[in-house]
């Protein structure tokens, strides 16, 4: 790191602390400090929110799936778009939620269902959601040894402490400190400000990049792949485990079940303003994914041409080294494109991507430490307690709890030792809670028959099969099968045990399945009269009445098939139609160009014939790096100019607004 590097890096990081800092003064309650006071513009939400997915764990995790499968999972990944764009139009779950002007989902729980369920699913989200989180904050650590070429140990009175530990230390401790200040006022700030400095710092890089490692460079490795392991064409990567077509397809399914279940961020789904400009956040959000995504693959497809490339062979030994002598295999995975960055990029470059990184670290702990820590505050603690808190007592827990989370987070990282992908744990580990929490959401909001029996059957279930699945894959996969079973089975003259073939996502199908029929089945065995879900909604009567009946009257346009209502403005249908249209498009290239290589890998048609190596890498290189960039420009100006004004209003709408104290979370009968 050079001396430019390190400007680069403090400079955000100083500024930051002085806004989280300054926000401190404008939380005066409860609800400010778990939602904002319902206070968020959309575009301050988009931002804000998008900036926990900016961290080095999510960066790290991308890059094990580029390093492994390359573009192969973009090309089926075009299947998604779509689907969880009309999600979003439509504000499939999040509307509704906001509607019943629950404050966490475990309120809503206990308003659909009965308190025994808030209490058993708040144990079991803040369980799920703290062993999810707990290997974050590790792998940003690690992330940060390798990519400033620290030593992995130093000795400390004769004993070997890893590097990362007391870095991972400090990481939490940052992280603390803005979530204790100012709660989720703090948060959504100083996330945004992050997030904005975030875009900008992409262009920068991206012209870095391409000063290093050219795309004839890049394209030599990509396509260097042997057949069946393709790295640019999915219709030769039939022979990739894990990130596949079928990875992609239960994703997709598991993503729209599980749609605002994981609460990792669970302040957010109250924090705005109103119900149309939460999900007018998530049609937004979805604009500015697009600078993330081609610095993933950018950087991804330049650090394996450096370390592969002939090019490169000098320049790359210390970074082969260091791989090297790397020892577990899993890590030496999620190390690799990191490591070769670190001795890849130019000075200036290399300090912004750490400065993203960082602060998407400080961004996305934050929040996980304000979810989880608020979660066992208010769903787990604050339930139980015989009488009501003050609200200085009430806050007062909540740092508490939240402090507890960072501790668990550090000692958890410090000692649990991964042996598999990341986003596979995050898959499993999520299922735990989301397997039954996805039917009880879903049912609750949009069906009158769903029952506290059918809510209490599913969540069991997918927490038993999940919890279960993680167990089996751990001891199984940690070898203790074939030191005891396979052992006596060879004694005996039989065949060992195979290796555990069910990955992370695939325990998470399982469970899900087998909850979302059970909360069916027993909801209709105990289903005695309708629930009055308008009532929960706060829907009049007469009001409801007559919304359906002008609902009916309508006639069936495009704007009313995507989800367009009274409340979307000239402009919002703009942004929302033209990314609309923008997803489907990609929908349609991957259907046609499947066809085309299906129909030209068989035969069937004479004058087709599949794309060659260099169609696909021409093609990769428009639609995963070109087309992106140009987007990320225009984002840069357009979410900069949203995320202040709404910054701005923010704070003039804090300063006037009166404080309720019994706006806590609590549910009153």
């Amino acid at each position: 790191m050079s001396l430019l590097d390190w400007t680069i890096l403090i400079l955000p990081i100083l500024a930051i602390a002085i806004v989280g800092g300054f926000t401190h003064r404008a939380m005066r309650g409860v609800a400010q400090f778990v939602s904002g006071g319902r206070m968020a513009g959309r575009y301050l939400l988009a931002v804000a929110k998008g900036e926990m997915q900016a961290g080095a764990v999510v960066f790290v995790a991308a890059w094990e799936i580029f390093a492994h499968a390359g573009f192969v999972p973009t090309w089926w990944g075009w299947i998604t778009p779509p689907i969880y764009l009309v999600v979003g139009i439509f504000g499939f779950v999040i509307y509704r939620f906001r509607e019943t002007r629950a404050m966490t989902l475990a309120q809503f729980f206990e308003m659909r269902y009965s308190r025994g369920f808030r209490l058993f699913s708040g144990i079991l989200g803040f369980i799920a959601g703290i062993l999810n989180f707990g290997i974050i904050p590790a792998v940003g650590a690690r992330f940060m040894v390798y990519f400033l070429q620290l030593p992995p140990e130093f000795v400390v009175a004769g004993y070997n402490i890893p590097t990362y530990i007391p870095i991972m230390g400090g990481l939490i401790s940052v992280s603390l400190g803005l979530t204790l200040a100012g709660g989720l006022i703090t948060l959504m700030v100083t996330d945004c400000l992050e997030g904005i400095f975030s875009q900008i710092m992409y262009l920068l890089i991206i012209g870095g990049v391409f000063c290093v490692v050219g795309w004839s460079q890049m394209s030599d490795v990509l396509g260097s792949r042997p057949s069946g392991y393709s790295m640019i064409n999915p219709f030769d990567a039939w022979k990739v485990q894990d990130f596949n077509l079928w990875y992609v397809l239960m994703g997709v399914f598991l993503g729209v079940y599980g749609t605002m279940a994981f609460q990792n961020a669970g302040a957010y789904n109250s924090a705005a303003a109103t119900p149309h400009d939460s999900r007018m956040a998530v049609v937004l959000g979805k604009w500015r994914e697009a600078g993330k995504v081609v610095v993933i693959a950018l950087l991804g497809a330049a650090a394996l041409a450096f370390l592969n490339h002939p090019d490169f062979a000098a320049e790359s030994t210390h970074a082969k080294a260091t791989l090297d002598a790397i020892s577990s295999p899993q890590l030496e995975k999620q190390m690799t494109i990191p490591v070769a960055l670190s001795h890849m990029l130019p000075a200036g470059v290399k300090g912004a991507l750490c400065a993203i990184l960082l602060l998407g670290i400080f961004g996305g702990d934050s929040t996980h430490l304000h979810s989880w820590g608020g979660m066992l505050a208010q769903d787990v603690i604050l339930p139980r307690l015989k009488r009501p808190p003050s609200s200085k007592q009430h806050i007062r827990l909540l740092r508490c709890c939240i402090i507890g989370v960072a501790a668990f987070a550090f000692v958890f990282g410090s000692l649990f030792s991964q042996t598999e992908y990341i986003v596979m744990w995050w898959q499993v580990t999520t299922a735990v809670y989301v397997g039954g929490a996805g039917a009880a959401i879903i049912g609750g909001l949009y069906w009158r028959r769903g029952t506290a029996a059918g809510a209490w059957a599913a969540m069991v279930s997918g927490a038993i099969l999940s919890g279960g699945g993680i167990l089996v894959y751990k001891i199984w996969g940690a070898g203790v099968f074939s030191s005891l079973v396979n052992h006596a089975l060879t004694a005996l003259g039989m065949p060992e045990l195979p290796p555990f073939g069910v990955n992370g996502i695939q325990i998470s199908l399982i469970a899900t399945l087998i909850a979302i029929t059970l909360y069916i089945g027993v909801s209709l065995g105990t289903c005695k009269e309708p629930y009055p879900l308008e009532k929960m909604l706060h829907r009049d009567g007469a009001n409801a009445q007559a919304r359906l009946t002008e609902h009916a009257k309508k006639r069936w346009t495009l704007g009313r098939l995507i989800g367009f209502d009274n409340e979307y403005r000239r402009a919002d249908k703009w942004i929302a139609g033209i990314l609309f249209a923008w997803m489907a498009s990609w929908f349609f290239v991957m259907l046609i160009g499947s066809a085309w290589n299906l129909i030209g890998q068989a035969g069937i048609v004479s004058w087709l014939r599949p794309w060659p190596k260099d169609v696909w890498l021409g093609f990769w290189h428009v639609t995963a790096i070109g087309l992106p960039l140009l987007i990320t420009v225009i984002t840069a100006v357009w979410f900069t100019w949203g995320g202040f004004r709404d910054i701005r209003r923010l704070f003039k709408n804090l300063r006037t607004a009166a404080v309720d104290d019994s706006d806590n979370g609590t549910v009153t009968k």
